[in-house]
């Protein structure tokens, strides 16, 4: 259901900023979509016409095709998006949007010069999903030590509130109002401080292990089982990621489970020496070695809980091995926002710092 559609051309010409020239950088498309809020960027020639557009789901896909931030963004642009003109009238608009299941579309004139754009304004905020988002937070966090003898993992402070309140806020702000947060060490803590979750605004359940289920057994206990595609997060990941379009990607994408992963860059401090037998045949000083990381983030279909055929402890990559053979479809979700996971010492005072700076 849509809730508090406006439509029409921006009056305050915020479309404007979503432009992007066609020699531009991934990079630059980014920052746009993060600056605009708007969820497109407008992509014009040396003529000022529209090439195409492009959305953050193109730019996650040309980011598993192997391009990275500095990439030219002619390889992710959409180039038949739909357009109307000035003239064409609301109801149609309106049709349209619902018909292609969009959330923009510009408006040009007969040789396709960016004239606005008809946005769904809001939308994210103001309308509730009534998908589950489950927090796991019933880990000890050993490799924080002392930190962790007397308090939650989740319940470390970041900022002026815990990890788990910066993930229940963000989650909230993407229109989710349903939490179920898995418990064990030193779970009362976490249960006096957001009871029911009335004081924030949501509903939050709990899943008390009664003893260690590993980082996926609590799912297990979800009763009754999720309607509806399920969200599942850490309780120690902080991030930026839009839950709700996270969700949506998921959908669009007829995944059963999806994985949000990480590029995480690691540079070799040596000069790295290939031979074969005494010959050396190529030298690399110092190379830098990419791959995309868990980020401890999921959507899942609520089926997938059927596959899970015991009640013990267990952890993510046996889920994962379970989707696998059963042959479903098993995506990625890369992430290019703001993410660290709050397992070590240096991590936590990253965190920190990071917040700091943000709110100075």
């Amino acid at each position: 259901m849509i809730m508090n559609l406006r439509l029409g051309p921006n009056s305050d010409s915020a479309w404007e900023k979503t432009i992007l020239p066609l020699d531009s950088t991934i990079e630059n498309a980014i920052k746009i979509l993060d600056e605009t809020g708007l969820k497109i960027v407008l992509v014009i020639d040396e003529r000022k016409t529209l090439v195409g557009t492009i959305s953050d789901g193109d730019i996650r896909r040309g980011l598993m095709r192997g391009e990275n931030l500095a990439s030219g963004i002619e390889s992710v642009i959409w180039k038949k998006p739909l357009t109307v003109s000035p003239d064409i009238k609301r109801h149609s608009v309106i049709d349209l949007m619902l018909q292609n299941k969009i959330l923009q579309i510009p408006i040009v004139d007969g040789e396709m010069k960016i004239l606005g754009l008809y946005i769904f304004e809001d939308l994210k905020t103001n309308s509730r999903r009534p998908n589950k988002l489950l927090i796991m937070a019933g880990g000890k966090g050993s490799r924080l030590g002392a930190l962790t003898e007397n308090c939650p993992k989740p319940m470390l402070q970041v900022g002026s509130k815990p990890i788990l309140e910066h993930i229940i806020d963000n989650a909230k702000n993407a229109g989710f109002y349903s939490f179920v947060i898995s418990i064990y060490h030193l779970g009362h803590i976490i249960e006096n401080y957001f009871g029911t979750g009335e004081r924030f605004g949501v509903k939050i359940e709990y899943l008390r292990e009664d003893n260690p289920l590993g980082t996926a057994g609590a799912l297990k206990l979800l009763n009754p089982k999720p309607s509806n595609p399920f969200i599942v997060t850490n309780g120690d990941v902080l991030t930026s990621i839009d839950y709700g379009e996270f969700l949506d990607f998921h959908i669009e994408n007829g995944a059963f489970a999806t994985m949000a992963v990480k590029l995480h860059e690691w540079q070799n401090p040596y000069g790295v020496v290939t031979t074969n037998g005494l010959r050396i045949i190529n030298y690399s000083e110092k190379p830098k070695v990419q791959s995309h990381i868990n980020a401890g983030i999921y959507v899942f279909e609520p089926t997938l809980l059927d596959l899970i055929d015991k009640s013990g402890p267990f952890d993510m990559p046996e889920i994962f091995e379970l989707v696998q053979n059963s042959k479903k479809n098993f995506i990625s979700y890369p992430i290019h926002e703001q993410w660290v996971d709050l397992g070590l010492p240096e991590d936590l005072s990253y965190a920190r710092a990071y917040e700091s700076k943000d709110n100075s």
